[in-house]
């Protein structure tokens, strides 16, 4: 990172990770703020129409980012091919979007700490950015389709901020408080 000055006016620029590594902070931030003060119980608990709940979202958003570095690792074959999945694998996939019995907020919430450790040395640490892989099977994205780690890793900035106002949502409708506002 480096400043520079123009007409009395600093700004700060950085490069393009550094960019995607804040982005991705500060909404990974967002997402974990929703379920503060919390005990593993309220986490894993319903308060809308949704199957959702806030341990849930954080576990599938660490699921979701754990399987798209993998991606730009090793391509398509680290990813599950969602056209042949069965029933059983729609079940299992089903779990990381609740709290299964054991499970606590703390152990929740270090994995996806570890995820992100993982993300963030992979980032900055990958030699291109323009690195392409063929999409995985699965019926929502176009056949034939490549994405570059830049574009795995604004999907997975997308994902957590839609997966933050989820989070932010079920938690006013748990107890009034709100992560912004």
């Amino acid at each position: 990172m480096t400043e520079t000055t123009h007409n009395t006016v600093t700004a700060t620029v950085t490069d393009e990770r550094t960019d995607l590594l804040e982005v991705l902070a500060k909404h990974r931030q967002f997402l974990r703020f929703t379920t503060r003060d919390l005990t593993d119980e309220q986490v894993g608990r319903r308060t809308t129409a949704s199957e959702l709940c806030l341990g849930g979202l954080i576990k599938h958003v660490t699921s979701a980012e754990r399987n798209w570095v993998g991606f730009i690792q090793h391509g398509p074959s680290i990813m599950p091919d969602f056209t042949a999945m069965t029933e059983a694998d729609w079940a299992k996939r089903a779990d990381e979007f609740r709290m299964l019995p054991g499970e606590t907020l703390a152990g929740v919430l270090a994995e996806y700490e570890e995820v992100a450790r993982r993300t963030d040395e992979l980032v900055a640490t990958l030699p291109d950015l323009s690195a392409a892989h063929p999409l995985p099977k699965a019926p929502w994205f176009e056949p034939g389709a490549r994405w570059s780690a830049r574009r795995v890793l604004l999907h997975i900035i997308a994902e957590t901020t839609q997966h933050a106002g989820h989070a932010d949502i079920i938690r006013e409708s748990l107890d009034g408080a709100k992560s912004m506002g």
